[in-house]
């Protein structure tokens, strides 16, 4: 298992809606700066469908991320199986102004585990840069 985590410097209720709310999915789902999302769906429901499309803005390269979710607690937990069988979570802990997500996935077999931990690493701080960048500019307005 990959595991991968990041501090947020938000309240769980803002890193949950950005977390699964497509919208905003699109917008923070990358790991470089010449990737995007352009489509996300999420059904976030025990038996609900997610799909994320994240490519090379050039269209040089790109893959669909989707699976079912299998246990969800809200503003602690998701757990899903991704289409290929591979099992993954998401844990939330919040701690008053922070929240601690970690992210553990089975990794593919085709791509190096660094490779995969590398990538899982950088959509995660993207994440953060996201989440920190709305709660700073709510606050300047």
């Amino acid at each position: 298992m990959i595991a991968v985590q990041n501090t947020i410097n938000t309240s769980i209720e803002k890193v949950w809606d950005l977390w699964t709310s497509p919208e905003h999915i699109m917008n923070w789902n990358v790991p470089f700066e010449n990737w995007h999302t352009p489509y996300a769906e999420n059904d976030l429901k025990v038996g609900g469908k997610f799909k994320f499309t994240m490519a090379a803005k050039d269209g040089s390269d790109g893959f669909d991320f989707e699976g079912i979710y299998t246990k969800i607690e809200k503003f602690l937990l998701i757990e899903y199986k991704l289409t290929d069988n591979r099992t993954a979570n998401v844990r939330f802990e919040s701690n008053g102004s922070e929240v601690k997500i970690t992210e553990t996935f089975e990794p593919e077999t085709k791509i190096s585990e660094e490779l995969q931990e590398q990538f899982c690493r950088a959509v995660i701080q993207n994440f953060k840069s996201y989440a920190e960048n709305l709660k700073r500019n709510s606050i300047n307005k």
